[in-house]
């Protein structure tokens, strides 16, 4: 008898280490953190519903949405070395500064950690893929038609970027710079570029700042979602709207105030929803190891389709898509 209880409690032992085996080799979730430039910002809170349509459709992934509460390389190295020592399977960021970065994301890559940039880039050696949103070409020449329809194609104009290190802005410039030596646009002048770091209210000071030291000044050209809103403001407040107008990049949801307001004919912008899911999807691939995530190859960006990835590692989604005032109100309660 005593033995009978001996074998019972051993067949016992060995089935409650089997279940808690089958329980180990459960699927976990796949951890993707997504770095924002900074909270509160509609762009990237946009993004990041994109990325939980792609986790819901992907099904093993949870993702961590954060970023420091105004744009600095500091504030997201800090957060990264948090991700690091909570050991998440990949970071998709959009930088604050494509160098300064580097190191730590080098870290975290070295700890298995798959890194992938989106939006604003990291340098090639910080991360395994860049995902742009939109080709550069395209979005420096479209930025500077939409300013040059407003204004009649003739006339001083000026730009309010994000921070003077971000590496999308600065790359879109140096386009729409280029795109003003055409023929066709010899009768605008780039009068000042100015930088508003991101921030709603520099931002307002540095608009306020270009219309009043250039009395001249036809057009504001912001590539960048908070300098966009706020050069818009200023026009209304300088009561400007008509003689001054501003264009750029974007959200509806933002924008269709000034729309309304004659301070903003037309801007532009890519689907920032779709850009958190294509960036969620990339990274996921990166982190299931699939065999043409690499340069030269692609990545599965599920409803966005497959997204060839070039030589240096990058990859664009589409060309900007236009909003004035006869789409904007329809696009504005979507993102």
């Amino acid at each position: 008898m005593k033995l009978k209880s001996i074998v019972l409690a051993a067949v016992a032992a060995g089935l409650l280490t089997a279940i808690a085996g089958c329980k180990e080799k459960a699927p976990e979730h796949i951890r993707i953190a997504m770095v924002v430039k900074n909270l509160g910002n509609g762009f990237f809170d946009a993004a990041h519903t994109g990325a939980l349509d792609a986790a819901k459709e992907l099904k093993d992934v949870e993702i961590i949405y954060t970023g420091p509460t105004t744009p600095s390389a500091e504030g997201q190295i800090e957060i990264i070395n948090s991700l690091i020592s909570q050991k998440v399977d990949a970071i998709v960021i959009s930088a604050n500064d494509p160098n300064a970065l580097v190191p730590i994301t080098k870290k975290a890559m070295a700890r298995g950690i798959k890194v992938v940039s989106f939006d604003s880039g990291l340098a090639q050696e910080g991360r395994l893929m860049q995902l742009n949103p939109s080709n550069a070409d395209l979005i420096g020449l479209k930025q500077i038609e939409m300013a040059s329809d407003a204004i009649g194609g003739e006339g001083d104009v000026a730009i309010l970027s994000a921070s003077a290190q971000a590496t999308n802005q600065n790359i879109w410039i140096g386009v729409m710079k280029n795109v003003l030596q055409k023929p066709e646009y010899s009768k605008m002048k780039l009068v000042a570029v100015s930088y508003g770091d991101d921030q709603s209210d520099k931002s307002y000071r540095e608009a306020i700042g270009l219309l009043r030291s250039y009395p001249h000044l036809k057009a504001i050209i912001s590539p960048t979602t908070v300098g966009i809103n706020a050069a818009s403001k200023a026009v209304v407040d300088e009561h400007l709207v008509g003689k001054v107008f501003v264009t750029g990049l974007g959200l509806p949801s933002e924008m269709a105030g000034h729309v309304k307001s004659g301070a903003v004919r037309e801007f532009a912008i890519w689907n920032p929803i779709d850009l958190g899911y294509a960036a969620t999807y990339a990274a996921y691939d990166f982190v299931k190891n699939k065999p043409n995530a690499h340069p030269g190859g692609s990545v599965s960006a599920g409803r966005m389709g497959d997204i060839a990835i070039d030589a240096k590692g990058e990859g664009a989604m589409a060309p900007p898509f236009t909003y004035n005032k006869a789409n904007v109100d329809k696009f504005s309660k979507i993102f």
